[in-house]
């Protein structure tokens, strides 16, 4: 039991130095390289994705987390348009009654016509930590997408430029990261997706990944990532408004984590 709270804390420490948010089962199966796609997810990723969504959706997300049950992430995203722009929200939350962490989001978004989105997101981080109580912190975001060409969208998202950290009782820290990237679409079936991030004070990584959709209601996915170098699959079902996505991935140390989302557009 003991060893297994070591390992439990362990992974805490290294989740939050990390900055890991959970990208919805569609990104992270394609590698989380999503920083140029558009969905509801993109309030997590890319806040400028959600800027074409015409009618509210909402998903909410399930993931095990290298498969200890103490961990697991519950997450939910919201994208709502009103008149010129489209509202964000999203809400993720992990932990054990010792430790736990959340973070809320507020996005606004807005497209400068058909080729330029634009978005910024203000985040409330929040640690709860026994005996210690509890630590809390704001940070913002920013993110731009652009159709450079009629099958070519490019993105970039800077997260946490001001280096905000939690006021009290804690060291964790909420790096700043820069991601930009673009994906190609080379037909209504294929769709390949690639991406560069920088931690502050870590390696830059590359990720990449394709959607694959065998029939216009059935996707496949899949998706890798350089450092460390970590393996992605998984598939998505659409049944009108309907919207089931699950994703897995593998780290080299710490195990598999899979996950589903269920999503709905009114």
């Amino acid at each position: 039991m003991k060893r297994k709270l070591l390992l439990i804390f362990f992974i805490f420490s290294f989740l939050s130095s990390k900055s890991q948010v959970n990208y919805g089962p569609r990104i992270t199966a394609m590698g989380n390289a999503g920083v140029s796609l558009q969905d509801v997810w993109s309030v997590q990723k890319n806040q400028a994705g959600i800027s074409l969504i015409n009618k509210p959706t909402a998903s909410i997300a399930y993931e095990n987390r290298f498969l200890i049950k103490e961990i697991a992430t519950k997450s939910a995203v919201f994208a709502l348009p009103v008149n010129k722009y489209v509202i964000g929200a999203a809400f993720q939350s992990y932990g054990v009654k010792a430790y736990s962490e959340t973070r809320t989001s507020l996005s606004l978004a807005r497209a400068f016509g058909p080729k330029l989105l634009t978005a910024i997101t203000i985040n409330y981080h929040q640690i709860q930590i026994i005996n210690y109580g509890n630590s809390k912190a704001f940070s913002v975001e920013v993110g731009v997408q652009y159709q450079a060409l009629k099958n070519l969208w490019l993105g970039a998202h800077m997260s946490n430029p001001n280096s905000s950290r939690f006021q009290e009782n804690t060291d964790q820290i909420i790096p700043a990261h820069i991601q930009f990237g673009g994906h190609y679409r080379f037909s209504e079936q294929l769709l390949i997706s690639s991406e560069f991030e920088k931690i502050l004070d870590s390696e830059a990584d590359f990720k990449t990944g394709l959607e694959y959709k065998i029939i216009k209601a059935f996707a496949l996915r899949g998706g890798v990532s350089m450092n460390p170098f970590k393996q992605y699959a998984g598939f998505g079902l659409e049944l009108r408004d309907l919207l089931f996505d699950f994703g897995i991935s593998s780290h080299p140390v710490l195990g598999y984590s899979p996950q589903i989302s269920l999503g709905y557009e009114f």
